[in-house]
């Protein structure tokens, strides 16, 4: 769903102005002797309508810092959809679209979500207002607006010879990614951690209430002897009390009970976990216990790492022993490997690109067995892409004509080339 602004803190601080402002250019005093790794990190260069250019290190908000990080938009070329009757159209028209068990209104049902991680991203030019065309590596060009504050939100970048600064999204025309050069220092370090639930642990990257993800970002609360403003670097573990609490341990040993902030009860918006087994991982509050943090001393995987993805690829086994083998358009609109495939289990979202995804088999119902490349199964209900209200899927034979379509309730089984 559209990603909501973090809410205003209800106090005002220095420090807070300070890494608001800049994003993360002032380290955590103790935080020096960390190896500090930039390959995770976004880099690139942001051209203004000025004709002015900015290098290097790229913050999107107070939000996504890293190439595993994902972008959010509407897509609005939808050819595949441009193909149902008209019986279809007016049976689906204005019925909301269900992502990760909310109801998004969109208008109706011809509108998409784009979801890419950054790393796929060549470029972005921005054409007027939330009108964008984004580059993939691949060389296809997504035209997208709006949905979400990716397509809004002011860019910050940490140029080394400018210093911080803060370009607003209609002073942008375009923005061009690239790997950080070799010694370049962000000045931060990047969370990583392990999630315990009671589905089980997740370890990875961290950003805390999708927001908070490097050493200088803050945590908010009140304690018993008043408000208290953490940089993330200086925690040792967070762990869920209450619907309206946490015990957050420091560094140091103390144990501070917070409470009173979006940070530290039930309106946090998610714990993200960027997990190597499951791809990425949205974690609600009541699903949550434990964070631990621990120091890994990288950034996650360098910009070179996210290969250009191609066409999806393999075969569509139906339910009358029919197997069809071409290119696959998914839900009607996903057809390249980049692309994501979203769903839920336990309170637990899911975000995998297609090229991790060996296998989907469709449930009778809201949920789908999902068999990712490594041999893990997950079973994901909820959301559009993997229950009953999937559009169905296409495939496309060279030589054979018109694309074969098939129902969701007529597919036994999805099977992707690598």
């Amino acid at each position: 769903m559209p990603k909501p602004r973090k809410r205003p803190r209800d106090f005002n601080c220095l420090a807070a102005a300070i890494v608001a402002a800049v994003s993360w250019a002032v380290p955590v005093p103790g935080m020096e002797s960390y190896a500090i790794d930039n390959s995770g990190f976004l880099y690139g260069t942001v051209s203004t309508r000025s004709g002015k250019e900015y290098h290097g290190f790229l913050r999107w908000g107070d939000e996504e810092s890293f190439w595993d990080d994902l972008f959010h938009s509407s897509k609005e070329e939808l050819p595949y959809l441009e193909n149902r009757s008209d019986d279809e159209r007016e049976s689906r028209r204005r019925r909301p679209y269900r992502f990760f068990g909310h109801e998004v209104h969109v208008g109706d049902d011809d509108a998409r979500i784009f979801i890419c991680r950054f790393g796929d991203i060549a470029e972005i030019e921005v054409l007027r207002n939330d009108h964008i065309e984004v580059h993939l590596k691949s060389g296809v060009v997504m035209k997208v607006r709006g949905y979400s504050n990716d397509v809004s939100d002011a860019i910050h970048v940490l140029d080394p010879e400018v210093g911080g600064i803060e370009v607003e999204w209609d002073r942008i025309e375009r923005i061009r990614f690239a790997a950080a050069p070799t010694g370049a220092d962000p000045g931060v370090t990047r969370l990583h951690g392990t999630v315990t639930t009671d589905s089980g642990a997740f370890e990875g990257w961290v950003q805390w209430d999708k927001s908070e993800c490097t050493s200088v970002d803050l945590l908010n609360g009140e304690s018993e002897d008043g408000k208290v403003e953490i940089p993330m670097g200086r925690i040792r573990s967070i762990e869920r009390l209450s619907r309206r609490a946490c015990n957050v341990t420091l560094a140091d040993g103390r144990t501070l009970r917070l409470e009173g902030s979006n940070d530290v009860n039930d309106d946090n918006r998610g714990i993200v976990v960027e997990d190597e087994r499951h791809g990425r991982v949205t974690i609600s509050w009541r699903a949550f216990d434990k964070l631990t943090f621990s120091q890994p001393g990288a950034s996650g995987r360098g910009y070179a790492a996210y290969p250009p993805l191609g066409p999806l690829e393999g075969s569509v086994h139906t339910t009358d022993g029919g197997t069809h083998r071409g290119h696959i358009v998914f839900d009607r609109d996903e057809e390249a490997g980049w692309e994501m495939l979203n769903g839920s289990h336990a309170d637990i979202e899911y975000d995998i690109p297609f090229a991790r995804i060996a296998s989907i088999e469709p449930g009778r119902h809201d949920e789908s067995r999902v068999v990712l490349r490594g041999g893990l199964v997950l079973e994901l209900e909820d959301a559009q892409d993997v229950s009953e209200r999937n559009a169905g899927v296409y495939v496309v034979t060279p030589g054979r004509g018109e694309p074969q379509f098939f129902e969701w309730s007529a597919i036994e089984r999805i099977e992707f080339e690598p």
